[in-house]
């Protein structure tokens, strides 16, 4: 005769060894945490005034309001041929605004932003653009306020996320009511556990 195999013993009647159930459910925990970290809001965790502030500045940005600095010109070392070689000819821009005076002018969220700009230097404690890509002295400081603008911005875009619509609320509320119903579960269930285990020690 064939030895009878031995099943081992399930607790309370479920299908899988309890260890094995155990594993499951804080796996499901894990995936029920990812997933409420990645439904959750984008602003969740962040000044709500700040945002609001930074974002009606936002909505009525206008280049014009950002500091003029002070600019230098210099020869060109580009392109151009025997005009940059004209003594007359100094049209590379050099533009400075220094970082007290954008601070001045920009929402207070974005302020430990600036100073983490690629332009920005230390000695001066300023924004320093060049350009020399124009052949006027005018054109060439214009473009670096234009530069000056893209960055604001650029931090701007970086630091302030686009506000949530009510589409994204619905759905973070129904993420963060699963994630919470999943873990009251779990609880429940680890706490039948110890109660039945007590109860087959006695």
């Amino acid at each position: 005769m064939r030895p009878i195999p031995i099943v081992p013993r399930v607790a309370s009647g479920a299908l899988f060894p309890a260890s094995m159930t155990l594993a499951s459910s804080t796996v499901g925990s894990r995936i029920g945490s990812i997933r409420y970290k990645r439904y959750s809001a984008f602003d969740a965790d962040l000044d709500k005034d700040a945002l609001a502030v930074a974002r009606r500045w936002h909505a009525a940005f206008d280049p014009s309001q950002l500091p003029s600095g002070t600019t230098t010109y210099a020869r060109s070392s580009g392109p151009g041929g025997q005009h940059v070689n004209k003594l007359r000819t100094e049209t590379k821009a050099i533009s400075v605004f220094p970082v007290k005076d954008i601070l001045a002018v920009i929402p207070p969220i974005l302020h430990p932003t600036v100073r983490m700009s690629p332009y920005y230097t230390a000695g001066s404690d300023a924004l320093t653009f060049q350009a020399q890509s124009h052949r006027s002295r005018t054109a060439n400081a214009d473009e670096n306020r234009k530069k000056l603008a893209s960055v604001i911005t650029q931090l701007y875009d970086e630091k302030v996320p686009a506000e949530t619509g009510s589409d994204k609320h619905a759905k973070y509320k129904e993420v963060v009511k699963r994630f919470h119903d999943s873990r009251l579960r779990d609880k429940k269930l680890q706490s039948s556990r110890k109660q039945s285990r007590r109860g087959g020690d006695m």
